[in-house]
């Protein structure tokens, strides 16, 4: 069992016959994902040879769900053609739409999130700026190395890529049902509270990592969500203790107002709910590792 993203999704890939489509689509085909195809308007009806395996390249999302019943994409395209392709994957209705690309203008993301929202939010949108996810064992979409951990029993929503990375890995004696990178952006289609409620009606997944940053008030509203809602334990981590007030820091989101935003705070709304925070991404394992054994 996972979340979002089975042994079942069917994958297309938007941009599969760019650098880093074609990269990530040959990895994710070596993890055993079920890439069916790739969208590119001018390289429409050709194919892509990956080590043997042929994929049809589609003019469209609409063209590629028809001809093969994906319900999954991955989008690697320039920022400045991001809204665009995210649009069409909205209009095709795919179920599920993951923006790998960084550096998305905001108002962009802003402009294809109130889209999606006006067309009855019909495509969950994971990203921008973001790893994507992976239910190791059975799929994996997006950038995520492949072999970091085995299919077990913990969740893991997660605002950036390599904590995600090292999370997985310091834990990997227990396994993953799902890791889900929701990205850095200050507007991302899918967030941490999303994520918790998925994990928490997910049978197969007993216990829950969430990794936060700095900026903004997305972590003390997933507290709220986790103090009323969840009732599986979570370990929590936020990025940017040290981080200067005032000073914009790694991910486009993580910016501090006065004492709003901080770490500090954020630390102080999670464990309020019950969360048990890590003051360094090991220490946070380590809690976790308490927490399964």
């Amino acid at each position: 069992m996972a979340i979002w993203l089975t042994k079942d999704s069917k994958v297309i890939v938007q941009g599969i016959t760019g650098g880093e489509g074609s990269k990530h689509t040959k990895r994710m085909l070596a993890a055993g994902t079920q890439v069916v195809g790739g969208v590119n308007p001018r390289k429409a009806g050709t194919k892509v040879d990956f080590d043997g395996t042929e994929l049809p390249v589609f003019a469209t999302v609409a063209e590629a769900i028809k001809e093969t019943g994906a319900d999954v994409s991955v989008i690697f395209v320039p920022p400045a053609f991001t809204k665009a392709a995210v649009v069409e994957a909205i209009d095709a209705e795919i179920p599920l739409a993951i923006v790998i690309t960084e550096g998305v203008p905001v108002q962009d993301s802003a402009s294809f999130w109130s889209y999606n929202v006006a067309k009855g939010s019909k495509t969950r949108i994971i990203g921008p700026n973001c790893p994507g996810i992976a239910s190791p064992g059975a799929s994996n979409a997006g950038i995520i190395p492949a072999d970091i951990t085995p299919q077990g029993r913990i969740g893991l929503v997660s605002k950036s890529g390599t904590l995600t990375y090292q999370l997985m890995y310091e834990l990997r004696e227990f396994g993953f049902s799902t890791a889900v990178g929701i990205g850095g952006d200050p507007i991302i289609g899918t967030t941490h509270i999303d994520a918790l409620k998925a994990f928490q009606e997910d049978p197969d997944t007993d216990a829950i990592v969430m990794i936060g940053e700095i900026g903004g008030d997305a972590e003390e509203r997933a507290a709220e969500f986790i103090k009323a809602n969840v009732t599986k334990p979570v370990v929590g981590y936020i990025a940017g203790f040290t981080a200067p007030p005032g000073k914009t820091m790694g991910h486009a989101g993580a910016i501090i107002s006065g004492s709003a935003g901080t770490a500090d705070a954020k630390k102080a709304a999670l464990e309020a709910a019950g969360v048990k925070v890590g003051k360094t991404p090991s220490e946070t394992a380590r809690l976790m590792r308490e927490v399964m054994s």
